[in-house]
């Protein structure tokens, strides 16, 4: 896996995100303190779930034959009592049984994303050295 590198870039809460070659941005709504020049970090999160979702039902699909035409994930998350709560939609198009669409539900928990959520995660932080 790259490393991810991530530098406030001096507005307010505004971050520059560096992938191997790759740029993002993040920041926050203007009603949260940030200038909306990118999705927040949760919204991040969301997205990061989304597109590992859809990667991996699209993949099931390819290896079984079966006619996944496309894949479209919807999330949505709250936060309330210290519980972090995300709804995940899945709309797959194509000419898929009830039993293909079924199993395809079931697999989307086994995206990597999904598991690393749902799983015992570690961080460890520490200071970089001085540039």
């Amino acid at each position: 896996m790259r490393e991810v590198v991530v530098r406030s870039d001096g507005t307010k809460l505004g971050q520059d995100i560096a992938i191997g070659g790759l740029a993002l941005r993040a920041d926050h709504e203007a009603a949260e303190g940030g200038t909306d020049t990118g999705p927040a970090p949760h919204e991040l999160l969301l997205s990061a779930l989304g597109a590992c979702t859809s990667m991996t039902l699209r993949m099931y699909a390819e290896r079984k034959g079966w006619p996944l035409q496309s894949v479209q994930v919807s999330l949505t998350a709250t936060a309330a009592d210290g519980k972090y709560t995300i709804t995940r939609q899945i709309t797959m198009a194509g000419d898929l049984d009830a039993e293909q669409r079924q199993r395809l539900l079931g697999i989307a928990d086994k995206c990597p994303v999904h598991r690393t959520l749902t799983g015992e995660v570690v961080i460890q932080t520490k200071e970089a050295a001085r540039e």
